[in-house]
């Protein structure tokens, strides 16, 4: 295919460089915003006048049937051509001569490339935000049939102080509903139309980009022509947003990895959602976790890609900034793996109730809740801790619980002790009595649902 640009040449690209220089194996995937960008802009050059506007139609109807014949299968991307850009461009003037060539009146590829990439991540960012609000749904579902489910809470990974398991799924609910907040502003901030800059300087012609900004849906025109065409800030934002839900992803996934194994077992995942051994039979592995917790770092290191192509690069557009799309299309398509995998794995896994109450039972998590009795009966905290510390270690030496431990034993450290310590140290008793905002009890839990659900209406 001849380089619609090489009339300043004397001499053929090598091949090797075509090959390297080429991006139409990875942008031709945004072939129908490429097309879309071009109807907008031909519109424009119509109503103008810059063109014919009979022209102006007949270059729509081109761009329209190219789309079609693209989406039906009967026209199939040029992997000779350099990017989607050329190829649409080419193909154009294939089917209509001399007038497909007046597309690219008052326009480069610099901001061709700039819009295209805009019009497909903002359509990105909407199919991921589904898959994070269909998430934060399943994790309201599960957690109102667990608001009374007893579980250790951790620090340190060390059992700390008695929870359930819905306060914990409700935790990853808020974090996911930040991660939408985060896309949410990242897409107010990518909204804004490059059409017009051209190549750097804007166009002597006297184009319409409000008119192009409106027929895009754009919310305005990049008000500065050299930061329209060089601007990726939005790739590294949405990356970063990515990131930050693969990290939250691949914290829950390690809890699950725990949680599933024996010495946990606290779930068990669906057969579907897990593999075997080659030559362990009794295994199953949470492999789906396990690779979200792997790809994580993948996506991290798009981020880098992207943050480290862009930090020395002079104004305005430069050819490394084609790497931006390798790197941003494999973030959200990692992301939208992992999304569409994950939920259903956490939807079908077994959660096993008694292990996590019997898990708790054991770990002197309610020796917080020993010492608030005693506060509440006039002893300074500082005093009670130092007890219910001597408490903790005569159960460990005897092998017993605050639980089991005979009331005896309490008064003989303090004569406060009743036997209605017993109800305030019991597990159920000290997860129910949080009742504060953003605690574990049912009614606290049920709010924070309610709150969620609320926020995922409005999203």
């Amino acid at each position: 295919m001849a380089k619609m640009w090489a009339g300043r040449f004397k001499k053929e690209v090598d091949s090797k460089v075509n090959d390297f220089n080429s991006s139409i194996s990875f942008d031709g995937r945004m072939y129908r915003h490429d097309i879309m960008g071009s109807i907008a802009h031909a519109t424009m050059l119509g109503k103008t006048g810059i063109i014919d506007p009979a022209e102006s139609e007949k270059i729509i109807t081109g761009l329209e049937g190219i789309l079609a014949d693209l989406d039906s299968g009967a026209l199939s991307l040029d992997m000779e051509a350099e990017d989607i850009h050329m190829f649409v461009e080419a193909e154009l003037t294939k089917r209509l001569g001399d007038t497909g060539k007046r597309l690219h009146t008052a326009r480069s590829r610099n901001d061709q490339v700039a819009v295209d990439i805009r019009l497909y991540l903002r359509d990105e960012i909407k199919e991921i935000s589904a898959e994070v609000q269909e998430l934060i749904q399943t994790l309201c579902e599960m957690a109102s049939e667990h608001t009374e489910t007893i579980m250790p809470g951790y620090t340190h990974l060390q059992r700390a102080q008695p929870i359930t398991f819905a306060h914990h799924l409700m935790a990853y609910a808020n974090m996911l509903l930040r991660d939408l907040g985060r896309l949410s502003d990242t897409m107010k901030r990518m909204n804004v139309n490059p059409l017009g800059s051209s190549a750097l300087a804007t166009t002597t012609y006297p184009i319409d980009r409000e008119m192009t900004s409106s027929l895009l849906h754009f919310d305005a025109p990049m008000a500065n022509s050299l930061d329209g065409v060089s601007d990726r800030d939005f790739c590294i934002e949405l990356a970063s947003a990515i990131s930050t839900i693969m990290m939250h992803l691949s914290r829950f996934s390690e809890e699950i990895i725990l949680w599933s194994s024996w010495e946990f077992k606290f779930i068990e995942l669906d057969d579907a959602y897990a593999t075997g051994s080659s030559i362990m039979p009794q295994k199953k592995n949470p492999d789906v976790a396990e690779l979200v917790r792997g790809k994580t770092g993948r996506v991290y290191g798009d981020l880098v890609s992207l943050l480290s192509m862009m930090k020395s690069l002079p104004l305005a557009y430069n050819k490394d900034m084609q790497e931006d799309k390798e790197a941003i299309f494999d973030a959200v398509d990692t992301v939208k793996l992992c999304l569409t995998t994950f939920t259903p794995m956490l939807k079908t896994a077994r959660i096993l109730k008694e292990n996590m109450r019997a898990a708790a039972a054991k770990g002197f998590i309610n020796a917080t809740d020993c010492a608030d009795y005693l506060v509440k009966k006039g002893m300074p905290f500082r005093d009670a801790y130092k007890i219910t510390g001597t408490l903790v270690g005569i159960c460990v030496d005897t092998g017993k619980t605050l639980e089991t431990l005979p009331l005896s034993t309490y008064r003989e450290l303090c004569g406060l002790f009743d036997e209605d310590v017993y109800a305030a140290i019991s597990l159920e008793q000290c997860a129910m009595a949080r009742n504060v905002l953003g605690g574990p009890a049912k009614e606290s839990v049920e709010r924070q649902i309610a709150q969620v659900k609320a926020a995922l209406e409005t999203a």
